[in-house]
């Protein structure tokens, strides 16, 4: 008998301490039927096998809860998110988090405030903007208890981009590849001098992979200095180091 996608997820989650009841898996199904649709018509993902999906997305993004406990009252902020993930198969596994979703593609946040809606989630808002921009905003900056982001961009980058939303004593996680632990090492100035302290690196192999995962968890433990994050283009053209 062949496993399902919801099969490997439920039993992943656990692997990873995670308890989905059905309701949230019902949920995950949704979710996957969503993104399916919507990418016939917009370029969300080259992930399109629900098997896939459910590992290369889901647990993915749930593997921070191994690791990090994030309060069900807690604010947090998707960074870079795409077509809202992580932030988004986070708010399934918690779903009393107050949840932003920050991209510069208006295309993509339309489908992750669509695919919100269709969950029936409260407390989910689009930001539409730039991190350059948006971490100077008073109404953003130093406002989150959780800062998370799966983006690209190496960690000296990552951290000026995402650090500041942060208030001091709250925590920003960075989904990297396998080559983390040699860019947290890149990235030491920049985070101490954006007022971040590094608390933990997690090497870890997502279920039914081979694909090397690490979480890179900073606690912020300062107020970042006025002037970052610097302008955009400026910190892709000249990182700290």
């Amino acid at each position: 008998m062949s496993i399902s996608p919801r099969d490997i997820l439920r039993d992943g989650a656990k692997g990873f301490g995670i308890e989905l009841s059905d309701h949230q898996l019902d949920q995950f199904d949704l979710l996957t039927a969503t993104i399916l649709d919507w990418n016939q018509r917009i370029n969300l993902t080259r992930i399109t096998d629900p098997i896939d999906i459910a590992i290369k997305h889901y647990l993915d993004s749930l593997s921070i809860l191994s690791f990090v406990d994030i309060p069900q009252t807690a604010s947090v902020i998707d960074i870079g998110t795409g077509s809202g993930i992580p932030g988004i198969p986070l708010k399934i596994a918690v779903p009393g988090i107050r949840l932003s979703l920050l991209d510069s593609v208006r295309k993509k946040l339309t489908f992750a405030e669509a695919a919100a809606a269709e969950l029936k989630m409260e407390n989910v808002r689009v930001i539409h903007a730039r991190a350059e921009d948006a971490g100077l905003e008073k109404v953003h900056r130093d406002s989150f208890d959780f800062a998370i982001s799966r983006a690209v961009a190496r960690m000296n980058l990552l951290s000026e981009l995402c650090i500041p939303f942060c208030r001091v004593g709250g925590t920003f996680v960075a989904y990297k590849g396998p080559e983390g632990a040699e860019e947290v090492s890149e990235a030491a100035k920049a985070i101490n001098l954006l007022g971040g302290k590094l608390e933990a690196v997690h090497n870890f192999a997502l279920p039914n992979t081979d694909f090397q995962r690490t979480l890179v968890i900073i606690r912020k433990v300062r107020r970042t200095p006025s002037g970052y994050p610097r302008k955009p283009g400026i910190p892709e053209k000249n990182p700290i180091r």
